[in-house]
């Protein structure tokens, strides 16, 4: 019985791509065996005397081994045979009919049939049929997935050196991969969010990420990294790195005095510091508002007073520039007298930036603190002495209060009450008060 079903199975399975079964094998054969036929070409799974055929999908990359499996549980040593999308019969028990040595067996017996198939490429990609010939027959699939990793990942980058401030466009590019890749950018650390779009193609997907990054100085030789998610690929990545373009970074330190007061006799010694790219080629020294005093030495970076004076009061300025653009710093000097001992809260030094982007950087110096605290010395200064004159004023006009109060004190009568005092009565008192009725009478006013 089971050789009979065999015959007939591989006869099915080379004939029926050519007959229409719906229309043309019930025709020859009659309704009830088309029927069957059509069950045992569709690849139904029939489950018989307790009998069950197993298998599992298999997920492969392309170029690896993928291994198809047809189990039988409590099997009875019924033929297992497995056949390819095409149905044709790749193994017959042990025997391969197909002529395609890129598949081997790799185990036989009667509950399993175990074969596998190497180098594989898109075209293997499909359902793969297993049949255990039972009364009535058995049939299971597996699918093969295959999965095709992105063939090149490339960034393109818009400029090769932007200036900070500018907005440049990168673009990721993964090509021929199965299923379409997920593109994410990273810029040092940080995950960033581009834009992308996916190109279908003869069964391939190309899919290209769109990232805009607006870039500052502190950008200058971050990568940017364009990372792969796929699941025939780990860790897939490429990067570039950024090359920013900035203005000067200027800073001016003193050199002598350490710390302490400028005193009038004294030297002074200041050096500039400026850095960018590219590197500042032009560097000066200047007085604000003012002309360089003739005593001044300037070389190079270096600002030197071997003798301070108080005409020499005022503000210094570096400047530097580059290809980009232009900064500087300035220095506020302040000269005391030889006698001054107090440390004062501003050393004669303070640094400003240009912008107040700079402030980002934090190129001020110690001194820019010791000026702060210098404006707040003197904003106390000030409010203490508004409250001292307003308590001053306070208690002069208390004082003043005091006196007035005191040389007021004592009782007084008014012209009303004389000649009452010895009145029994209100009505009494008010008559022979001074001036009665008559004085009463004298002043009447009349309106007309």
């Amino acid at each position: 019985m089971c050789l009979s079903v065999c015959l007939l199975q591989l006869e099915v399975s080379e004939h029926v791509q050519r007959w229409d079964l719906n229309a043309d094998v019930q025709h020859r054969t009659g309704t009830a065996l088309g029927q069957w036929i059509r069950q045992l070409s569709a690849g139904r799974c029939f489950v018989s005397d307790g009998q069950n055929l197993v298998t599992e999908d298999v997920t492969v990359v392309e170029g690896d081994v993928a291994t198809i499996s047809c189990r039988v549980k409590n099997s009875d040593d019924s033929v297992i045979q497995l056949l390819n999308p095409n149905r044709q019969t790749i193994y017959f028990r042990d025997f391969r009919p197909l002529k395609d040595s890129r598949f081997q067996l790799v185990n036989f017996s009667n509950s399993e049939l175990r074969v596998s198939l190497t180098n594989v490429s898109i075209s293997d990609e499909g359902r793969y049929f297993c049949q255990l010939y039972t009364d009535p027959p058995q049939e299971i699939y597996t699918t093969i997935t295959v999965l095709v990793p992105p063939r090149n990942l490339v960034i393109d980058i818009q400029k090769e050196t932007a200036v900070e401030g500018e907005e440049i466009e990168l673009n990721c590019t993964a090509m021929a991969s199965r299923p379409a890749t997920t593109i994410r950018w990273f810029k040092g650390n940080k995950e960033l969010t581009g834009k992308s779009e996916v190109e279908h193609w003869s069964d391939m997907y190309t899919v290209t990420s769109q990232l805009l990054l607006k870039v500052g100085r502190e950008d200058d030789g971050v990568p940017v990294i364009c990372l792969v998610d796929h699941p025939a690929v780990k860790d897939l990545q490429t990067q570039r790195y950024l090359e920013v373009m900035y203005k000067p970074q200027v800073r001016v330190s003193q050199n002598y005095p350490l710390q302490g007061l400028t005193r009038e006799g004294e030297p002074l010694e200041l050096t500039c510091t400026a850095f960018g790219k590219p590197q500042p080629t032009d560097m000066r020294w200047l007085r604000v508002d003012d002309e360089m005093p003739q005593h001044v030495v300037v070389s190079g970076s270096n600002l030197l007073i071997s003798n301070l004076n108080k005409t020499d009061n005022g503000t210094y300025r570096c400047e530097a520039s580059n290809a980009v653009g232009k900064s500087h710093a300035d220095y506020m000097l302040f000269v005391y007298d030889t006698t001054a001992t107090t440390e004062p809260a501003v050393h004669g030094f303070t640094q400003l930036p240009n912008s107040a982007e700079e402030l980002d950087y934090g190129d001020l110096s110690d001194s820019r603190a010791g000026e702060e605290g210098a404006i707040r010395s003197v904003d106390h200064a000030v409010v203490g002495g508004v409250v001292a004159v307003v308590v001053f004023a306070m208690l002069c006009l208390l004082i003043i209060l005091g006196r007035y109060f005191a040389r007021h004190k004592g009782t007084y009568f008014t012209h009303e009450a004389k000649g009452a005092d010895d009145a029994a009565d209100a009505d009494t008192a008010i008559i022979n008060a001074e001036g009665g009725q008559n004085n009463s009478e004298e002043k009447k006013e009349y309106f007309i």
